[in-house]
């Protein structure tokens, strides 16, 4: 459904691109303001600070969506298929398919800007998304990696990772666990795979510089041999670029250092690991860290010189109910290598919600009123005195926040939320990120992850939670736990706005005193 959303937006971007103006430098008039496509609220709200009447923003996610699961409509496409700029936060924030509807209908030559990248170079600060799940077997997942820049790539592209063949004496599955828990099947080798069709049955794809978390179920003890490969999308029907195989090892409830060819392989059994396909080097291998961080701590290991173990201790029954009965009957044993976060979560390496703290906000107004003027000459010096006045808005909204949260207790300042949004929060203002519920909205926990989170809540004697307001119909969770420990759910906003609450300025000064009240009293 998806694939074909985005074929029908490329199509009605044709036709209204038929009948729109070439493309040429624009000057804006109050009669023909500067046309600004946005990808969320905030960012929106941003680009009418900085050009006031001489642009007219829309943003492709509505108010009170969410970026990381939002699919756009067709009815966006016009503003996007009009727009003379377009800013995105990017690094991942936004479903890709946003990204991807918004790349291929913006007309030759457009400035499309992603903010949080471009930030960088006005002294925005950035930090890693670092995920620390433990668990007592190997964490798998799927990854791509490099640019691809030599072979046309960019954002929009996509790489589509294969299951291309399974040797062993039982069949091997992935999966991943999505929201509410239902499965979607990546690989069966019971059905065998098909290269005529391109392995259609047993293909997953990522955007460039994204990785996934999957469960790898074998239904026998023995050695395995997964036959991985992959392609390069450029764009949408191009001819993609081959990846070649490359065979991994899986030793499933046998000794991995008995594997015959493999008696002095490396042998990864615990941290996180990732089947990945390098764009820039066109070579598959896996990519891991046993201490179980992010791209920062892990390293290449060779196939051929590798073996993964999937130990006795893996050895688990299939769950009741019918969602998993594709795995076999309720009951049976299998091994899994779990997934440990559920939910289709694809990310990149860097925590994307950098406008929690209003230092890295200044710098998005900065490359705003930059391109802005750039596309708009004539309105230069409007460009200029608007960001300005907007700048000393920040300026006195960083000192209000510092003030504010520095107002509560200091052993009080735990910030525990429904997911991983905070950390520039925490960072710029002095708060600990104590415990969230999942790394990402359309991920569900763990039963580790609530033990872990009622723990803390009790550990620390923190006064309140705090639930995201477009979150609510999904955060029983936090609220259980935290009705259970006997503290307050207290609401926060992070992406989006409300009814309410529509200005970054109001945002950010609504969540200080959120804080300020619930930690507080």
């Amino acid at each position: 459904m998806r694939t074909r959303l985005v074929a029908v937006v490329a199509a009605v971007a044709l036709g209204l691109s038929g009948c729109a103006p070439a493309h040429k430098a624009a000057t804006a008039t109050s009669e023909a303001p500067l046309r600004v496509v946005t990808t969320t609220g905030i960012l929106r709200d941003l680009v009418t600070n900085v050009g006031g009447a001489r642009v007219a923003a829309s943003s492709i996610v509505p108010d009170g969506a969410d970026p990381h699961s939002y699919e756009p409509t067709l009815r966006s496409v016009r503003d996007v298929v009009y727009a003379d700029v377009a800013f995105s936060n990017y690094l991942m924030l936004e479903q890709h398919s946003v990204i991807k509807t918004l790349d291929a209908n913006l007309r030759s030559g457009v400035p499309n800007i992603s903010l949080a990248e471009a930030a960088t170079r006005h002294g925005a600060e950035v930090i890693p998304l670092v995920e620390h799940v433990s668990l007592d077997t190997i964490w798998l997942g799927l990854r791509v990696r490099g640019k691809g820049t030599d072979k046309g790539a960019d954002r929009a592209s996509e790489v589509r990772l294969q299951v291309r063949n399974v040797e062993g004496p039982g069949t091997m599955y992935a999966y991943l666990t999505e929201t509410f828990g239902k499965p979607r099947i990546v690989a069966d080798s019971s059905k065998g795979f098909n290269a005529g069709d391109g392995y259609a049955a047993s293909t997953f794809a990522l955007p460039l510089d994204a990785h996934t978390h999957m469960s790898w179920v074998f239904t026998q003890p023995g050695i395995y041999r997964v036959t991985y490969g992959a392609e390069l999308t450029v764009r949408s029907g191009a001819r993609p670029y081959e990846i070649p195989d490359e065979t991994v090892t899986f030793a499933v409830g046998v000794d991995p250092n008995t594997v015959p060819g493999h008696e002095n392989s490396t042998v990864l059994d615990s941290g996180h690991a990732d089947i990945t396909a390098d764009v820039d080097t066109g070579e598959m291998y896996i990519f891991a860290d046993i201490s179980g961080g992010g791209e920062y701590t892990q390293k290449r290991f060779e196939p051929e010189s590798t073996v993964i173990s999937v130990p006795a201790k893996a050895l688990t029954e299939i769950p009741g109910g019918p969602h998993f009965r594709f795995l076999g009957s309720p009951g049976d044993q299998i091994y899994q290598l779990p997934q440990a976060v559920l939910g289709a979560h694809v990310h990149g390496e860097i925590d994307p919600h950098l406008w929690h703290d209003v230092r890295n906000v200044k710098a998005y107004v900065k490359v705003i009123r930059d391109t802005l003027s750039d596309k708009d000459p004539d309105g230069r010096s409007v460009y200029y005195a608007n960001a300005q006045a907007y700048l000393d808005k920040l300026d006195a909204l960083d000192a209000e926040m510092t003030a504010t949260i520095a107002s509560i207790p200091p052993e009080r300042r735990y910030l525990i939320t429904t997911h991983d949004a905070f950390g520039y929060l925490a960072k710029a203002y002095g708060l600990k990120v104590a415990g969230f519920v999942t790394p990402n909205p359309a991920t569900e926990p763990s039963i580790v992850q609530r033990r872990k989170l009622a723990r803390t809540i009790e550990t620390l004697k923190v006064p309140a939670v705090f639930l995201e307001a477009g979150l609510i119909a999904r955060s029983s969770t936090l609220a259980a736990v935290a009705k259970d420990a006997g503290v307050q759910v207290c609401p926060i906003l992070s992406d989006t706005f409300t009814p309410e609450v529509s200005t970054y300025l109001d945002l950010m000064r609504y969540n200080a005193q959120q804080l300020k009240e619930c930690l507080t009293s």
